[in-house]
């Protein structure tokens, strides 16, 4: 392959996949924009339970990734018997991993808010709006082994439109749910919009719906309509977990699945930092927070494309392939997201505005999204750099740095900008900490250790 065809395959790869990723943010920003209409208080409930919520979902698709991984190597070594296989055992493990999950998740739902410095302002909110998204992860998690095991077999469009759905989806169920019965005008005349009033419920339960329905189009499609994985057209074979599937699966996931805990601890603590400066810095920063990764969730998107093209290249002994296709999805990760990041200053109070109708938390939030979009590039580099290392299996690495990185870095510093400067320390902190780490994943990706390892294994 020429350079031009290796960068136009990843560019094939990685917009099916940029889409789902936007499409997946933009839920989340219709989300926080409609409670947004709701004020200060419910917007604070969705924001004091949000970094806690994407450590259960992330911990549970991080753990379907010890499969797909696999199943990319399978196919790239055309083993389609054995990617079947796979994911078949895939299904079993992740299921009854999920609902440990979700039933972990409601035990502890109730204290939570209290745990995260929460108010009885915002408690009972908090509350209800985690419980019902950590009881739909059994779902969610399906959703996330069935999208996986899509990419990693090439196919991008699919998930891709499907999570498109998704969002349009929970666009017409927020809308009934959220709000009560209300007279609209349309084109000059009233009318009546019937509506369920569920304020903060209607959103979770919006999204849960709307998760529910995809899940069920992408399991359907990929086990009787994807090649080589259509389990339900080879209806011989077993269920049940190996040792073999297992411990590979756990080397894979177990780095992973610990480094975004890690993460998502680290985020529980910036929320923790972030609670005592009321309820408008917890409410501007959970905004922000959605409205920033309209511009990394490309990245992601790109990311998922590289541990696809290096997953495949790496299954089938390609080592050439493997570096190629990395130093093009980075350099691509990186163009793009400096990008994003010029329209994310610019946009900066558009976004907050669409999302609250509270001046101070737009304004606040402004200013924060201003402070992260000079980090945005170096972040680029780590985000894809790490889906290279995904696809080849070297994740241990990987996990110690962000762990180093966030811990060691952001926090501190976080924790002693915070009360001087308020929530803009905070954002000072993680720009500081992502242009380090897009540092250290680049000084990795040219070492070459990443790859040499897993070759000589």
């Amino acid at each position: 392959m020429t350079r031009r065809q290796k960068f136009m395959l990843a560019a094939r790869l990685a917009m099916p996949a940029i889409l789902a990723q936007l499409s997946s943010i933009m839920m989340q920003y219709i989300d926080a924009s409609m409670v947004g209409r709701l004020g200060t208080g419910p917007s604070a409930s969705v924001g004091l339970m949000s970094s806690s919520l994407w450590l259960f979902w992330g911990i549970c698709s991080m753990a379907t990734m010890g499969f797909s991984v696999q199943v990319a190597h399978c196919l790239g070594a055309r083993e389609h018997e054995k990617a079947r296989s796979v994911l078949r055992q895939g299904f079993t493990s992740v299921g009854i991993f999920s609902v440990l999950m979700a039933l972990l998740g409601v035990a502890i739902a109730p204290s939570l808010p209290h745990w995260l410095g929460g108010d009885e302002s915002v408690a009972a909110d908090a509350t209800l709006y985690f419980t019902v998204f950590v009881a739909a992860l059994p779902m969610l998690t399906l959703n996330y082994i069935c999208g996986g095991m899509l990419r990693c077999a090439g196919q991008m469009k699919v998930p891709s439109l499907l999570n498109v759905l998704m969002c349009l989806l929970d666009i017409v169920f927020n809308f009934f749910l959220i709000f009560p019965t209300r007279e609209l005008i349309l084109f000059g005349s009233p009318v009546v919009v019937p509506g369920a009033g569920l304020g903060v419920l209607g959103a979770a339960l919006g999204t849960v719906f709307a998760e529910v329905v995809v899940a069920v189009l992408m399991c359907y499609y990929l086990c009787w309509r994807q090649d080589g994985l259509n389990i339900a057209r080879y209806a011989r074979g077993s269920f049940r977990p190996t040792m073999a599937v297992l411990s590979k699966a756990l080397r894979i996931a177990l780095p992973m699945t610990l480094e975004h805990a890690i993460f998502c601890g680290a985020q529980i603590m910036i929320t923790i930092i972030v609670a005592p400066l009321g309820a408008v810095a917890i409410a501007a920063n959970a905004f922000a927070v959605t409205a920033e990764s309209l511009c990394y969730m490309p990245g992601f998107g790109i990311g998922d494309a590289a541990t696809t093209l290096t997953g495949q290249s790496f299954g089938a002994r390609r080592f050439d392939l493997v570096k190629s296709f990395t130093h093009i999805s980075v350099g691509m990760g990186m163009a793009v997201m400096t990008f994003m990041a010029v329209i994310l200053y610019v946009c900066a109070p558009l976004m907050m505005e669409l999302m609250t109708p509270v001046r101070e938390i737009a304004s606040l939030g402004t200013e924060v999204l201003r402070i992260q979009a000079w980090a945005e590039p170096m972040y680029a580099a780590s985000i894809v750099t790490y889906g290279a290392f995904v696809g080849v299996g070297d994740t241990l690495w990987p996990a110690v740095m962000n762990f180093g990185s966030i811990w060691l870095v952001r926090i501190p510093v976080a924790a002693i900008l915070a009360p001087a400067v308020g929530l803009a320390g905070v954002w000072i902190a993680m720009a500081v900490e992502l242009t380090f780490r897009g540092m250290i994943f680049l000084w990795r990706l040219w070492s070459g250790a990443w790859l040499r390892n897993r070759s000589a294994a």
